[in-house]
C-alpha cells in the first residue's frame, strides 16, 4: 500500500548513506513491512535510532549479538504505535539510526555537531530524550542545548528552541530559536491551556514549556505559539513541592512521562539529584511528591534502595519513567541502584521489578536474577506487555516480558568503534583511550588565563576533596584525563591519563610548550572521576569535575615551569 511504498522509498534512499566512524554496518531488507517502530536514545554516537517491533524480534537470541559492543550509551526509549513508522532513539550515537527488523539501514546525524537540514546531514550532540506525534519527532539535543524537530514526511531536521550555547535564563519568554536554554534532558507533549512541549531542563533544575499553539500555562500568562518559557521550578536545586509551580524546587529533572487522562492529567518527573519521583499537574501547575527523598527540601542526599510507601521508599538517581495507562502504574529506571522499579501513584507504593542491585549484564531466568548497569531509560510497549530498557552502561536494550517475567536482548546487528583515538603529530600510532562521559552534574570550572612561554612546561596541581565521611574506593579506581581539543600538540610525550589513589596530596600533571607552538591561546582540559563510599560502609557515589585552563603563550622563549593549582571540594 501507499504507506509501505513510502517506507521502502526511505529504505532505498537511506541505504545509500555511509556508516559512521569507519564502522561496518550490516544491511538487510525484508519482504514484509511491519508498521510499528520504537525510538531510543544512543548519545555517545549522537544518533536517533529506529527499530522495528516485529514479534520475532523479541525471541531470546544472543548467538549473533554482543549487546555490550553494539550501542554507545543508550539512555532513553520512546515507543509510539500508529499506522506509519515510529522510532527508537538512542543516546551514545549522537545521531539517529533507522533499523529495519534487527538491521540498521539508516541514520539521522552521522556525527557529533550542530546542524539542521536533511536527515543525512543533520547533527546532534548527546541527544537524550524524544517524543513522537504523527510524523514529527521532538528531540532533547542535550549538549547542543537545543530542542530539535524531525519532520519525517519532509525528511528535515530543524531547531525549535535554543541558540546552541548553554543559557542561564530561568524565566524565558522569547521565541524558541531566540531563547537560550540549558541542558534539556527529556521532552513530552501535553496539553496545559493549549498544546505544549514540556522540557526537562536539567541545567536550570526546571520544567519548561514550548508552546505549539497560542495558550496559557496554569497560574501563568498568555503565550504566543513558539514561545519557550518556564513552567515549573524556581531554579534552586531543591526537593521542594508547592501548589505554585514557580515556587517549586527541582534537582536535575531527567525523565518525563505523560499521564494525560483523569484522574491524573499530569507529568511524572524523574528528579535525579533529589532521588524522587514527582508529579506536575497540567490543570493547576501543582507539583507533588510521589516517592523517594525526604521532607527536608534542602537534603538532596536522601537516597537509597528501599521498597516502601511515599517518603519511606528510597531511590538513587532515577533517570527514566514510563507510564502504563492501562494499569495506572509508573515504571522507573532507578539508575544508580541498577534496578527497574514500579510505582503505584495512587497508593504511593514503590517496589522492585527487576535487577539484582549490583551492576551486571546477566539475563537470568527471572526478573530478580537479571542484572543491569545504570539503566537510563525505559518505555512500555503496545498493550503493556513488554517493557524496553536502555541498559546504558551495558550498551544494549533489554526487553522485559511483563507476563512471563523473563528478560531478553533486543537484537541489533551493527559494529562500531567505541574507543576514542588520539594520534599525535610525531607518531603514526594511535593511542586508544577508553573514557566515560562526564555526568551532567559535573561542574565545569574555567580558570583564569595564565601566561607561559615557548620552551616552558605547565604543571597542573590537582587538589580534590571528598565530602566529610567518605573515602576513595578501590573497587572503582578513580582517575584523571588531560586533553587539549584542537591543540593536541600540547600533549605530545606526556601522560594524558592517570590514577587517583590518594587525595591527601596534590597530583602533579605536566604539559610542555614546544619551541614553535601552533596556537598562542590553547586551553588545557583536566577531567577527574572520583569514586567514593561512606567510611562506615553503605552508599557509594561517583563525583566528577572538569577544569579548563586557558594559556597565553608569549612570543619570547624561556625555560622553567609555570605551576597552577586546580582545586575543588565535592
Amino acid at each position: 500500500d501507499k504507506q509501505a511504498t513510502e517506507v521502502l522509498n526511505v529504505v532505498q534512499l537511506t541505504l545509500k548513506l555511509s556508516c559512521i566512524m569507519g564502522s561496518t554496518c550490516t544491511w538487510a531488507a525484508r519482504q514484509s513491512v511491519v508498521m510499528r517502530w520504537p525510538i531510543s536514545s544512543d548519545s555517545r554516537q549522537h544518533m536517533v535510532l529506529y527499530l522495528s517491533l516485529d514479534k520475532h524480534t523479541f525471541e531470546p537470541n544472543t548467538s549473533d549479538i554482543d549487546g555490550s559492543k553494539k550501542l554507545g550509551l543508550p539512555t532513553a526509549l520512546y515507543f509510539k504505535y500508529r499506522k506509519t513508522a515510529n522510532f527508537l532513539f538512542g543516546e551514545g550515537f549522537e545521531a539517529i539510526l533507522v533499523y529495519f527488523y534487527k538491521f540498521i539501514f539508516a541514520f539521522i546525524g552521522p556525527s557529533s555537531g550542530r546542524r539542521d537540514g536533511n536527515l543525512s546531514e543533520a547533527q546532534f550532540s548527546s541527544p537524550q530524550g524524544v517524543f513522537i506525534k504523527g510524523d514529527t519527532v521532538y528531540v532533547a539535543d542535550t549538549e547542543n542545548h537545543l530542542v530539535r524537530k524531525i519532520n519525517l514526511s519532509e525528511g528535515k531536521v530543524s531547531t525549535l528552541a535554543g541558540v546552541g550555547v548553554q543559557g542561564t535564563d530561568k524565566e524565558g519568554g522569547a521565541p524558541g530559536p531566540q531563547q537560550p536554554i540549558s541542558s534539556p534532558w527529556d521532552v513530552a507533549l501535553g496539553n496545559a491551556g493549549g498544546d505544549i512541549l514540556c522540557i526537562a531542563m536539567a541545567g536550570t533544575h526546571q520544567i519548561w514549556a514550548l508552546f505549539l499553539e497560542d495558550g496559557k500555562l496554569p497560574k501563568g500568562s498568555d503565550s504566543k505559539k513558539g514561545t519557550c518559557v518556564r513552567f515549573a521550578g524556581s531554579g534552586n536545586e531543591e526537593n521542594r513541592n508547592n501548589a505554585y509551580p514557580h515556587k517549586v524546587g527541582l534537582a536535575q529533572p531527567s525523565g518525563l512521562a505523560l499521564a494525560p487522562t483523569e484522574p491524573w492529567e499530569c507529568l511524572f518527573i524523574a528528579d535525579s539529584e533529589s532521588s524522587t519521583i514527582r508529579s506536575l499537574s497540567l490543570k493547576d501547575g501543582a507539583v507533588k511528591h510521589v516517592v523517594g527523598g525526604e521532607r527536608d527540601p534542602l537534603n538532596l542526599f536522601a537516597f537509597g534502595d528501599v521498597d516502601g510507601k511515599g517518603i519511606d521508599a528510597k531511590l538513587q538517581h532515577p533517570l527514566g519513567v514510563s507510564w502504563d495507562e492501562g494499569s495506572s502504574l509508573l515504571y522507573v529506571a532507578d539508575s544508580y541502584n541498577h534496578k527497574i522499579k514500579v510505582v503505584d501513584p495512587k497508593t504511593k507504593q514503590c517496589r522492585m521489578l527487576a535487577g539484582t542491585g549490583k551492576a551486571g549484564n546477566g539475563l537470568g531466568p527471572s526478573f530478580l536474577e537479571s542484572s543491569f548497569n545504570e539503566p537510563g531509560g525505559l518505555c512500555l510497549g503496545e498493550r503493556g506487555k513488554l517493557l524496553y530498557v536502555a541498559d546504558t552502561n551495558n550498551h544494549c536494550i533489554k526487553v522485559l516480558d511483563l507476563q512471563t517475567k523473563t528478560v531478553s536482548l533486543f537484537p541489533i546487528v551493527v559494529q562500531q568503534e567505541v574507543d576514542s583515538v588520539l594520534t599525535t603529530a610525531t607518531s603514526s600510532t594511535p593511542a586508544v583511550r577508553k573514557l566515560p562521559k562526564l555526568p551532567k552534574s559535573a561542574p565545569v570550572l574555567t580558570m583564569p588565563s595564565i601566561t607561559v612561554s615557548s620552551g616552558q612546561s605547565v604543571t597542573l596541581f590537582l587538589k580534590l576533596a571528598l565530602p566529610t565521611g567518605t573515602k576513595l574506593t578501590e573497587e572503582a579506581p578513580s582517575f584523571w584525563s588531560l586533553s587539549a581539543e584542537g591543540n593536541e600538540w600540547l600533549l605530545e610525550g606526556r601522560a594524558v591519563t592517570g590514577s587517583i589513589s590518594d587525595l591527601s596530596e596534590p597530583i602533579s600533571i605536566v604539559s610542555s610548550i614546544p619551541a614553535a607552538p601552533a596556537s598562542p591561546d590553547p586551553t588545557l582540559t583536566l577531567d577527574a572521576w572520583v569514586y567514593g563510599c561512606l567510611s562506615e560502609g553503605g552508599a557509594c557515589m561517583m563525583k566528577a569535575v572538569s577544569f579548563k585552563q586557558p594559556l597565553l603563550i608569549g612570543s619570547t622563549s624561556q625555560e622553567g615551569s609555570v605551576a597552577v593549582t586546580l582545586e575543588h571540594a565535592f
